[in-house]
């Protein structure tokens, strides 16, 4: 249940965290938005992969602390 608990509380940080653009800059999310179509998939795809080896290894080193 620990587990379960500790899972939760950092989803709900996560989406504390991504909804903060959303809410104190709606104007500029709408830009973004327009925006990111420009940038080619494969960036995008490089963009996600280099974000989930950072999520990874944050998880990795607090693990081992």
């Amino acid at each position: 249940m620990k587990d379960i608990s500790f899972i939760l509380s950092i989803l709900g940080v996560l989406l504390i965290i991504e909804g903060i653009p959303y809410f104190g800059f709606p104007n500029k999310v709408k830009e973004w938005a327009l925006a990111i179509q420009e940038v080619p998939d494969r960036s995008l795809r490089l963009l996600g992969l280099v974000i989930m080896a950072a999520g990874l290894i944050i998880l990795y080193f607090v693990s081992i602390f």
